[in-house]
């Protein structure tokens, strides 16, 4: 059985960081690119970031370019968002999803295997 959990959500104030872990089970980890998207209360899914399997690339929504770095540590089977100056407009259920092919990264569709999110509230 497949699962993706995310960790590392919370309260924080504005101009602050967190970490976010992905883990992974049932899968190998290095086998998918992963992205992280992002829902706020009454919108639709939005792109955050994406890392390809190796982690030789990396891309941003530029509303995080700058302050929002991923990552990923296959041999733990993670993957991570480091976030940092936070602001109120990023809080938001965070999910990280997997993806085995190569596709359209920002669509959520496209991801094979999704966690059930983690938090971020960001207070100013």
């Amino acid at each position: 059985q497949v699962q993706m959990v995310e960790s590392g959500g919370g309260l924080v104030q504005s101009g602050g960081s967190l970490r976010l872990s992905c883990e992974a089970s049932g899968i190998k980890l290095s086998a998918y690119a992963v992205g992280w998207f992002r829902q706020a209360t009454g919108k639709e899914y939005e792109f955050v970031a994406y890392i390809s399997w190796t982690g030789g690339a990396t891309e941003y929504a530029d509303s995080v370019k700058g302050r929002f770095t991923i990552a990923r540590d296959n041999a733990k089977n993670t993957v991570y968002l480091l976030m940092s100056s936070l602001k109120p407009e990023d809080t938001a259920i965070y999910s990280c999803a997997a993806l085995m092919r190569r596709a359209p990264v920002i669509t959520p569709a496209a991801y094979d295997y999704w966690g059930q999110g983690t938090q971020v509230t960001v207070s100013s």
